[in-house]
């Protein structure tokens, strides 16, 4: 059998598209990256180049049956389900273990995504270095490929490299990838300014109740743009591209929502002032990303941007997306619940200061390094080491706020940070109706966790974590505490269909597993 006979893919069927082929590509590359291996290495144990394997984890190669199964010997993991229906992936967990050393934060994954609805305005070359490697970036580079855009990466997959055409394909728009990505309603802003109609299916993502897209429909209706959902589409007509200076208050500070409005205000000529902008991490990002397009971005960082914006940009433009603030704080969670010490180092301290001074008020211990600069020259990192600490409820709520408060995707964390504390806490999840619920899941392992409302929980600690097996809640944060939770748990734990997890977070089974966590990957 020759090494261009196409497999069964994921999904059990012959791998006639790209889409398939890069699935297959990102599994072999996380496997590989798991055990540590470079691709020359796993190049010298299958008997193939190191550049076969980069084209096979870029997804441009086909892949026979033979090569397939030298490759899961290689790696010692089963790739993929031939023949028959899709494995589901699961954790099993030896909790109970401390973790120590120190771990460096990866690129953020929401800042990624905006950039990369952003590249969509520039007619030149796009080179994003770092990005995270996760399903939700490739969801959204599988939309611009259907467009029309040549996205490729670097052949040590440093760099990201995209160009959009002149003419986009909107009409062969992959809507299964963008149904499944919230992502995709931020094509809005760039596309309004550059065709005067077009359609983007439904933006899908994850389970957390009612989020209307009627924010960034305000947003955007001052820039002549109409929508209209019909039959699963959101149909766009844009009555005026050539809009004059002007003000936009938005209604709802939300990421996204000022994200939208930055990219449209970017796509014309003119000056356009957003207040009640949102000023967190990944706005930031987009806007030091426009001004090397060319856009002026002034008031980065506060509630009132003033945009002005070019209708044409054709740059050759290199940027470093910052390091992810929900990551860092993810893994000072990893460290906290397992009352260990351990370093997290690039952490984003402008978007951690309210979470460390909570936590420094619950009783936690910990160290913060003089700051330094991202690799974008303008974001502030430093190096947190937390140890080991008698914890103890606020006397007040927890709640999120947008920033400068405390990151509303953070807060899941303080949920399983406050079942190990003395006392009971209220955590207020104000913004997401059904993410409450979904913690409710830490009552398997033994916490005590009572739901007042879809909004609020009540946690008593202190917990003592027991082994259990869990659905993987369809929640991407609350997924990752339920994870959390289990590594502190005595004895074996189980965490079922845990697919969601690598929308956000790339190798955290690995990464933790290198901390000293002992978590296992099978199928069924």
């Amino acid at each position: 059998m020759s090494d261009t006979t196409t497999v069964v893919t994921p999904t059990a069927t012959a791998a006639t598209t790209a889409a398939p082929l890069r699935e297959v590509g990102a599994l072999i590359r996380g496997a590989r990256k798991g055990r540590s291996m470079t691709q020359a290495q796993l190049a010298e144990r299958v008997g193939t180049s190191q550049s076969a394997i980069n084209r096979i984890e870029q997804g441009g190669q086909n892949l026979s049956l033979e090569m397939l199964t030298r490759i899961s010997d290689a790696l010692d993991q089963q790739i993929v389900s031939i023949g028959g229906a899709p494995q589901r992936a699961h954790l099993r967990v030896q909790g109970g273990r401390k973790l120590s050393g120190s771990i460096a934060v990866n690129s953020s994954k929401n800042a990624a995504v905006a950039l990369l609805c952003a590249s969509l305005l520039n007619r030149g070359v796009t080179r994003l270095h770092r990005v995270a490697r996760i399903v939700e970036v490739d969801r959204i580079i599988d939309v611009l490929r259907s467009l029309g855009a040549a996205v490729t990466w670097s052949a040590d997959g440093e760099v990201l490299e995209i160009v959009a055409p002149a003419d986009l394909r909107l009409d062969a728009i992959d809507a299964d990838a963008a149904r499944r990505t919230r992502s995709v309603l931020m094509f809005l802003g760039p596309l309004s300014g550059r065709y005067e109609s077009f359609r983007l299916p439904y933006a899908g993502g994850c389970d957390l109740g009612t989020r209307t897209v009627e924010p960034h429909l305000i947003a955007l209706r001052p820039f002549g743009v109409d929508v209209e959902a019909t039959s699963g589409w959101y149909e766009v007509d844009v009555a005026n591209t050539d809009v004059p200076t002007k003000s936009i208050v938005l209604t709802e500070r939300g990421d996204t929502v000022t994200e939208n409005a930055i990219l449209a205000a970017a796509a014309r000529d003119g000056e356009t002032v957003i207040r009640n902008a949102s000023p967190n991490y990944m706005v930031q990002d987009l806007c030091f990303f426009l001004e090397l397009l060319g856009v002026r971005v002034e008031g980065i960082g506060t509630t009132t941007l003033r945009i002005t914006g070019k209708s044409r940009i054709d740059e050759v433009v290199d940027y470093w997306p910052s390091e992810d603030p929900v990551e860092a704080m993810s893994l000072l969670t990893a460290g906290i619940v397992t009352a260990s010490t351990l370093t997290v180092t690039r952490a984003p301290i402008e978007f951690l200061e309210i979470e460390l001074a909570t936590l420094a008020e619950m009783g936690l211990r910990f160290d913060v390094s003089d700051e330094y600069a991202a690799a974008n020259g303008r974001t502030r990192l430093v190096d947190i080491t937390v140890h080991p600490s008698e914890l103890h409820a606020p006397i007040d709520k927890i709640h999120a706020m947008p920033f400068p408060g405390l990151n509303i995707d953070n807060l899941p964390f303080f949920v399983v940070i406050a079942a190990m504390a003395e006392g009971t806490t209220l955590v207020h999840d104000w913004v997401y109706e059904g993410r409450a619920i979904h913690l409710l899941d830490l009552t398997r392992l033994g916490a005590s966790v009572t739901l007042r409302d879809p909004h609020r929980l009540d946690v008593t600690g202190p917990t003592h974590f027991s082994g259990a097996e869990v659905s993987c809640p369809p929640a991407l944060r609350p997924a990752v505490v339920i994870l959390l939770a289990m590594l502190a748990a005595k004895g074996e734990s189980v965490l079922r269909n845990v697919g969601i997890i690598a929308r956000g977070y790339e190798q955290l089974q690995e990464r933790l597993n290198s901390l000293g966590a002992s978590i296992e990957t099978f199928h069924d």
